[in-house]
Protein backbone atom coordinates (compact mmCIF):
# COMPACT_ATOMS: atom_id res chain seq x y z
CA UNK A 1 0.00 0.00 0.00
CA UNK A 2 1.12 3.50 -0.79
CA UNK A 3 1.42 6.17 1.86
CA UNK A 4 -1.13 8.97 2.06
CA UNK A 5 1.50 11.46 0.97
CA UNK A 6 2.24 9.38 -2.13
CA UNK A 7 -1.46 9.08 -2.94
CA UNK A 8 -1.83 12.86 -2.69
CA UNK A 9 0.65 13.23 -5.55
CA UNK A 10 -1.86 11.63 -7.96
CA UNK A 11 -3.26 14.52 -9.97
CA UNK A 12 -5.18 12.52 -12.59
CA UNK A 13 -7.36 9.69 -11.32
CA UNK A 14 -9.81 8.07 -13.72
CA UNK A 15 -13.15 6.78 -12.49
CA UNK A 16 -12.69 3.74 -14.69
CA UNK A 17 -15.54 2.31 -16.76
CA UNK A 18 -16.55 -1.31 -16.12
CA UNK A 19 -17.12 -3.11 -19.45
CA UNK A 20 -19.35 -6.14 -19.95
CA UNK A 21 -19.40 -9.25 -22.06
CA UNK A 22 -22.34 -9.83 -24.38
CA UNK A 23 -23.75 -12.02 -21.62
CA UNK A 24 -23.75 -9.10 -19.19
CA UNK A 25 -20.87 -10.24 -16.98
CA UNK A 26 -17.81 -8.12 -16.19
CA UNK A 27 -15.42 -8.32 -19.15
CA UNK A 28 -11.99 -8.55 -17.53
CA UNK A 29 -10.11 -8.75 -20.82
CA UNK A 30 -11.62 -5.48 -22.05
CA UNK A 31 -11.26 -3.94 -18.59
CA UNK A 32 -7.55 -4.66 -18.66
CA UNK A 33 -7.25 -3.05 -22.10
CA UNK A 34 -9.04 0.06 -20.84
CA UNK A 35 -6.72 0.30 -17.83
CA UNK A 36 -3.64 -0.25 -20.00
CA UNK A 37 -4.75 2.69 -22.15
CA UNK A 38 -4.91 4.80 -18.99
CA UNK A 39 -1.41 3.74 -17.96
CA UNK A 40 -0.03 4.48 -21.43
CA UNK A 41 -1.49 8.00 -21.22
CA UNK A 42 0.16 8.71 -17.87
CA UNK A 43 -2.86 8.49 -15.57
CA UNK A 44 -1.87 8.23 -11.90
CA UNK A 45 -4.70 6.15 -10.49
CA UNK A 46 -8.13 4.64 -10.95
CA UNK A 47 -11.36 4.51 -8.97
CA UNK A 48 -12.67 0.95 -9.21
CA UNK A 49 -16.43 0.42 -9.10
CA UNK A 50 -17.33 4.07 -8.67
CA UNK A 51 -20.46 5.66 -10.12
CA UNK A 52 -18.82 5.69 -13.55
CA UNK A 53 -17.73 2.09 -13.05
CA UNK A 54 -21.29 1.21 -12.05
CA UNK A 55 -20.51 -0.17 -8.63
CA UNK A 56 -24.14 0.61 -7.85
CA UNK A 57 -25.16 -2.06 -10.39
CA UNK A 58 -22.81 -4.74 -9.05
CA UNK A 59 -23.29 -7.20 -6.26
CA UNK A 60 -20.56 -7.08 -3.63
CA UNK A 61 -18.91 -10.23 -4.97
CA UNK A 62 -18.41 -8.61 -8.38
CA UNK A 63 -17.40 -5.33 -6.79
CA UNK A 64 -14.73 -6.77 -4.51
CA UNK A 65 -13.49 -9.15 -7.20
CA UNK A 66 -12.84 -6.20 -9.51
CA UNK A 67 -10.93 -4.35 -6.79
CA UNK A 68 -8.79 -7.44 -6.09
CA UNK A 69 -8.22 -7.98 -9.82
CA UNK A 70 -7.13 -4.36 -10.27
CA UNK A 71 -4.70 -4.63 -7.37
CA UNK A 72 -3.26 -7.87 -8.70
CA UNK A 73 -2.79 -6.57 -12.25
CA UNK A 74 -2.02 -2.87 -11.87
CA UNK A 75 -0.98 -1.86 -8.35
CA UNK A 76 2.65 -1.52 -9.43
CA UNK A 77 1.64 1.14 -11.97
CA UNK A 78 -1.42 2.90 -10.53
CA UNK A 79 -2.93 4.08 -7.29
CA UNK A 80 -5.86 1.71 -6.78
CA UNK A 81 -8.85 3.30 -5.05
CA UNK A 82 -11.80 1.04 -4.31
CA UNK A 83 -15.25 2.54 -4.08
CA UNK A 84 -16.35 0.72 -0.93
CA UNK A 85 -18.75 3.37 0.32
CA UNK A 86 -22.40 2.67 1.01
CA UNK A 87 -25.45 4.31 2.52
CA UNK A 88 -25.37 1.36 4.93
CA UNK A 89 -22.53 1.86 7.41
CA UNK A 90 -22.24 -1.86 8.17
CA UNK A 91 -21.87 -2.66 4.47
CA UNK A 92 -19.35 0.13 3.98
CA UNK A 93 -17.26 -1.19 6.87
CA UNK A 94 -17.33 -4.77 5.60
CA UNK A 95 -16.55 -3.83 1.99
CA UNK A 96 -13.75 -1.49 3.05
CA UNK A 97 -12.17 -4.16 5.22
CA UNK A 98 -12.25 -6.61 2.31
CA UNK A 99 -10.87 -3.98 -0.07
CA UNK A 100 -7.87 -3.29 2.12
CA UNK A 101 -7.35 -7.01 2.68
CA UNK A 102 -7.12 -7.26 -1.14
CA UNK A 103 -4.41 -4.60 -1.19
CA UNK A 104 -6.13 -1.46 -2.43
CA UNK A 105 -4.33 1.78 -1.63
CA UNK A 106 -7.37 3.76 -0.54
CA UNK A 107 -11.14 3.76 -0.31
CA UNK A 108 -13.64 6.20 -1.75
CA UNK A 109 -16.35 6.90 0.82
CA UNK A 110 -19.65 8.64 0.11
CA UNK A 111 -22.13 10.02 2.59
CA UNK A 112 -25.32 7.99 3.11
CA UNK A 113 -27.76 8.76 0.28
CA UNK A 114 -31.54 8.45 -0.04
CA UNK A 115 -31.88 7.28 3.58
CA UNK A 116 -30.09 10.43 4.71
CA UNK A 117 -28.92 10.85 8.26
CA UNK A 118 -28.21 13.70 10.69
CA UNK A 119 -24.96 15.66 10.87
CA UNK A 120 -23.92 13.60 13.88
CA UNK A 121 -24.80 10.45 11.98
CA UNK A 122 -22.61 11.59 9.07
CA UNK A 123 -19.67 12.23 11.36
CA UNK A 124 -20.01 8.84 13.02
CA UNK A 125 -20.37 7.07 9.65
CA UNK A 126 -17.19 8.63 8.30
CA UNK A 127 -15.30 8.08 11.55
CA UNK A 128 -16.02 4.36 11.40
CA UNK A 129 -14.83 3.94 7.79
CA UNK A 130 -11.82 6.24 8.21
CA UNK A 131 -10.67 4.12 11.13
CA UNK A 132 -10.17 1.21 8.70
CA UNK A 133 -7.70 2.85 6.31
CA UNK A 134 -6.88 5.78 3.98
CA UNK A 135 -9.92 7.29 2.29
CA UNK A 136 -11.14 10.00 -0.04
CA UNK A 137 -14.45 11.55 1.00
CA UNK A 138 -16.79 12.09 -1.94
CA UNK A 139 -19.12 15.09 -1.88
CA UNK A 140 -21.70 15.01 -4.66
CA UNK A 141 -24.92 16.65 -3.44
CA UNK A 142 -26.66 16.11 -6.77
CA UNK A 143 -26.60 12.36 -6.14
CA UNK A 144 -26.87 12.18 -2.35
CA UNK A 145 -29.24 15.09 -1.69
CA UNK A 146 -26.97 16.31 1.10
CA UNK A 147 -24.02 18.69 0.92
CA UNK A 148 -20.93 17.87 2.95
CA UNK A 149 -20.18 21.42 4.07
CA UNK A 150 -16.88 22.62 5.55
CA UNK A 151 -18.19 22.31 9.09
CA UNK A 152 -18.47 18.55 8.44
CA UNK A 153 -15.30 18.05 6.39
CA UNK A 154 -12.86 20.15 8.39
CA UNK A 155 -13.07 18.07 11.60
CA UNK A 156 -12.85 14.84 9.54
CA UNK A 157 -9.69 16.14 7.87
CA UNK A 158 -7.88 15.77 11.18
CA UNK A 159 -8.23 11.98 11.04
CA UNK A 160 -4.93 10.23 10.31
CA UNK A 161 -6.49 8.25 7.43
CA UNK A 162 -8.16 11.21 5.71
CA UNK A 163 -6.61 11.77 2.26
CA UNK A 164 -8.83 14.50 0.89
CA UNK A 165 -12.12 15.31 -0.80
CA UNK A 166 -13.51 14.56 -4.22
CA UNK A 167 -15.47 17.79 -4.35
CA UNK A 168 -18.34 18.54 -6.73
CA UNK A 169 -19.31 21.75 -4.92
CA UNK A 170 -17.27 24.05 -7.16
CA UNK A 171 -13.88 25.70 -7.26
CA UNK A 172 -14.50 28.28 -4.55
CA UNK A 173 -15.14 25.44 -2.11
CA UNK A 174 -11.97 23.71 -3.31
CA UNK A 175 -9.90 26.87 -2.87
CA UNK A 176 -11.27 27.25 0.67
CA UNK A 177 -10.13 23.75 1.59
CA UNK A 178 -6.76 23.91 -0.14
CA UNK A 179 -5.94 27.16 1.71
CA UNK A 180 -6.27 25.13 4.92
CA UNK A 181 -4.12 22.27 3.67
CA UNK A 182 -7.09 19.99 2.94
CA UNK A 183 -6.39 18.16 -0.32
CA UNK A 184 -9.12 18.34 -2.97
CA UNK A 185 -9.73 16.71 -6.32
CA UNK A 186 -12.30 18.24 -8.61
CA UNK A 187 -15.27 16.00 -9.32
CA UNK A 188 -16.37 18.14 -12.26
CA UNK A 189 -14.47 17.58 -15.49
CA UNK A 190 -15.46 20.92 -17.00
CA UNK A 191 -14.02 22.78 -13.98
CA UNK A 192 -10.96 20.61 -13.46
CA UNK A 193 -8.42 22.62 -15.47
CA UNK A 194 -9.19 25.87 -13.67
CA UNK A 195 -9.48 24.01 -10.38
CA UNK A 196 -5.93 22.74 -10.81
CA UNK A 197 -4.22 25.86 -12.12
CA UNK A 198 -6.23 28.70 -10.57
CA UNK A 199 -7.69 27.24 -7.39
CA UNK A 200 -4.76 24.97 -6.38
CA UNK A 201 -6.60 21.66 -6.36
CA UNK A 202 -4.54 18.49 -6.18
CA UNK A 203 -6.13 17.31 -9.43
CA UNK A 204 -9.25 15.63 -10.77
CA UNK A 205 -11.14 12.38 -10.44
CA UNK A 206 -12.37 12.24 -13.99
CA UNK A 207 -15.02 10.65 -16.19
CA UNK A 208 -13.80 12.15 -19.48
CA UNK A 209 -10.31 10.70 -19.03
CA UNK A 210 -11.83 7.29 -19.79
CA UNK A 211 -12.14 8.56 -23.36
CA UNK A 212 -9.31 11.13 -23.66
CA UNK A 213 -6.75 10.29 -20.95
CA UNK A 214 -3.76 11.84 -22.71
CA UNK A 215 -5.52 15.15 -23.27
CA UNK A 216 -6.60 15.24 -19.63
CA UNK A 217 -3.01 14.50 -18.65
CA UNK A 218 -2.04 17.67 -20.51
CA UNK A 219 -4.75 19.68 -18.75
CA UNK A 220 -3.47 18.60 -15.34
CA UNK A 221 0.22 19.02 -16.09
CA UNK A 222 0.18 22.63 -17.23
CA UNK A 223 -2.23 25.46 -17.83
CA UNK A 224 -3.60 25.22 -21.36
CA UNK A 225 -6.52 27.59 -21.81
CA UNK A 226 -6.91 26.78 -25.50
CA UNK A 227 -7.10 23.01 -25.02
CA UNK A 228 -9.47 23.38 -22.08
CA UNK A 229 -11.78 25.56 -24.17
CA UNK A 230 -11.60 23.10 -27.07
CA UNK A 231 -12.66 20.20 -24.85
CA UNK A 232 -15.49 21.97 -23.01
CA UNK A 233 -18.24 20.96 -25.49
CA UNK A 234 -17.19 17.30 -25.27
CA UNK A 235 -17.04 17.39 -21.48
CA UNK A 236 -20.49 18.97 -21.33
CA UNK A 237 -21.86 16.38 -23.78
CA UNK A 238 -20.58 13.61 -21.52
CA UNK A 239 -23.03 14.88 -18.89
CA UNK A 240 -26.01 15.53 -21.17
CA UNK A 241 -27.70 12.66 -19.31
CA UNK A 242 -26.83 11.34 -15.85
CA UNK A 243 -23.36 9.80 -15.76
CA UNK A 244 -22.37 7.12 -16.85
CA UNK A 245 -24.83 7.04 -19.75
CA UNK A 246 -22.82 9.20 -22.16
CA UNK A 247 -19.37 7.77 -21.37
CA UNK A 248 -20.79 4.27 -21.86
CA UNK A 249 -22.28 5.37 -25.17
CA UNK A 250 -19.02 7.04 -26.24
CA UNK A 251 -16.84 4.00 -25.52
CA UNK A 252 -19.27 1.76 -27.41
CA UNK A 253 -19.27 4.21 -30.34
CA UNK A 254 -15.45 4.17 -30.50
CA UNK A 255 -15.35 0.38 -30.28
CA UNK A 256 -13.46 0.37 -26.99
CA UNK A 257 -16.12 -1.77 -25.26
CA UNK A 258 -18.85 -4.16 -26.37
CA UNK A 259 -22.36 -2.74 -27.00
CA UNK A 260 -23.78 -3.76 -23.64
CA UNK A 261 -25.62 -1.70 -21.04
CA UNK A 262 -26.69 -2.83 -17.61
CA UNK A 263 -30.15 -1.51 -16.91
CA UNK A 264 -31.44 0.95 -15.91
CA UNK A 265 -28.84 2.64 -18.14
CA UNK A 266 -29.62 2.78 -21.85
CA UNK A 267 -27.71 4.50 -24.69
CA UNK A 268 -28.07 8.09 -25.72
CA UNK A 269 -30.61 8.61 -28.48
CA UNK A 270 -29.58 8.99 -32.12
CA UNK A 271 -29.55 12.79 -32.01
CA UNK A 272 -27.36 12.81 -28.90
CA UNK A 273 -25.08 10.19 -30.44
CA UNK A 274 -24.66 12.28 -33.59
CA UNK A 275 -23.57 15.27 -31.52
CA UNK A 276 -21.06 13.14 -29.65
CA UNK A 277 -19.69 11.58 -32.83
CA UNK A 278 -19.01 15.03 -34.26
CA UNK A 279 -17.24 16.16 -31.08
CA UNK A 280 -15.15 13.00 -30.75
CA UNK A 281 -14.16 12.85 -34.39
CA UNK A 282 -12.89 16.43 -34.32
CA UNK A 283 -10.03 15.11 -32.17
CA UNK A 284 -6.99 13.22 -33.36
CA UNK A 285 -7.88 9.55 -33.49
CA UNK A 286 -4.80 8.68 -31.44
CA UNK A 287 -6.08 10.83 -28.56
CA UNK A 288 -9.32 8.84 -28.22
CA UNK A 289 -9.60 5.45 -26.51
CA UNK A 290 -10.93 3.16 -29.22
CA UNK A 291 -10.42 5.65 -32.08
CA UNK A 292 -13.05 7.08 -34.42
CA UNK A 293 -16.66 7.10 -33.31
CA UNK A 294 -19.71 5.84 -35.18
CA UNK A 295 -23.35 5.36 -34.26
CA UNK A 296 -24.23 2.31 -32.17
CA UNK A 297 -25.62 -0.56 -34.23
CA UNK A 298 -28.98 -1.16 -32.57
CA UNK A 299 -29.09 -4.73 -33.86
CA UNK A 300 -26.04 -5.58 -31.77
CA UNK A 301 -27.01 -3.68 -28.63
CA UNK A 302 -27.64 -5.74 -25.50
CA UNK A 303 -29.52 -4.48 -22.46
CA UNK A 304 -28.97 -6.65 -19.40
Amino acid sequence: MRTIQTIKQASLITAIKTPYTMGGDIDLQTYDALVEAQIAAGVDGIIVGGTTGEGQLMNWEEHLMLIAHSVNKFSDKLVIVGNTGSNNTREAIKATEYGFASGMDAALQINPYYGRTSIEGLKTHFQRVLDIGPAFIYNVPGRTGQDLTPDIIEPLAKHENFIGVKECGGNDRIAHYEAQGIACWSGNDDEAHDSRHRYQSHGVISVASNLIPGLFRQLMDQENIELNAQLQPLMQWLFCEPNPIAINTALIMTGAVKPVFRLPYVPLNSEQQAKGIALINQLNETDVVGGKAQAIDETLLKLC
